[in-house]
């Protein structure tokens, strides 16, 4: 970048905001340096402010829970409390002492990780990567199929013949009655689903059906032995980037952090 000769006039323009701008900044930093309170003596910085806000809004707190005086007075009650508690001795308790020593575990563990995160940041390139793979394998359509799910291939044989010879029985009460999976109440209704969201022996044969249309055959999968019923399709409306960045980087963010613990896990000697 060039740099450009500046007058007398627009110097000083340039400087005196600056003067200004770092005596204020002097001033607040004074102001923090200040403790919120004495208390028999005892000096509590600012910050303890900051910790008793910042749990408030986590609990989802009122804001007149929030304000300075609201703050500070619940600062300056612990400090009490805690003094009254070191007179009576409760500080020497082992309980006590083993939820403080757990409770600065936790915290360091805290301080770590978030740590880790600002040294191993997401890159927008890989989210728009994990993004373009996802799209690729959701497709251009969504399914809503039934299932019928049980333990063996001939159970799974015997509802076909249910379904299909004599006096036909409906799906959806075979469903309710047969299966053991989580969605016989709903009448072996998955709802809507991609097939990336299915194990491949299921999604494979599940695409291959026409609407209204039921397997022939038993169709095997790590889960038991599956009747299935594809009741319609539809296109596929998948959100646009800019709705799923922030969960993308979480989940990638979610999963470095698993795999940084674990590494640490493999490292350490436990017994």
């Amino acid at each position: 970048m060039k740099h450009k000769l500046l007058t007398a006039s627009l110097l000083a323009s340039l400087i005196l905001p600056m003067q200004a701008a770092n005596a204020a900044d002097a001033a607040e930093a004074s102001a923090i340096a200040k403790p919120l309170a004495v208390v028999n003596g005892v000096e509590l910085p600012q910050i303890f402010a900051n910790f008793v806000r910042q749990g408030r809004m986590n609990r989802g707190g009122a804001p007149e829970t929030l304000t300075d005086d609201s703050v500070r007075d619940a600062v300056v009650i612990a400090e009490l409390l805690s003094q009254e508690a070191m007179r009576k001795g409760l500080d020497k308790g082992p309980t006590l002492l083993a939820a403080m020593e757990f409770q600065k575990k936790e915290l360091l563990g805290k301080a770590l990780l978030e740590d880790f995160v600002r040294a191993n940041p997401i890159s927008e390139e890989a989210v728009k990567a994990e993004y373009d793979n996802a799209l690729a394998k959701a497709g251009e359509t969504e399914y809503r199929a039934r299932h019928i799910l049980v333990n063996s291939e001939k159970e799974a044989q015997a509802i076909i013949t249910k379904l299909t010879k004599g006096k036909k029985a409906k799906f959806e009460d075979l469903a309710k009655k047969e299966s053991k999976d989580s969605s016989a109440g709903n009448g072996g209704d998955l709802g809507w689903t991609l097939p990336a969201n299915l194990v491949p022996e299921f999604a494979d044969v599940m695409v291959k059906l026409k609407k209204g249309e039921t397997t022939q055959s038993p169709v095997k999968t790590k889960f038991g032995w599956h009747v299935i019923r594809l009741e319609e399709t539809r296109k596929l409306d998948f959100p646009t980037y800019d709705k799923l960045k922030a969960r993308i980087a979480n989940q990638m963010q979610q999963l470095q952090l698993r795999k940084y613990v674990q590494e640490l896990r493999a490292g350490a000697k436990i017994e």
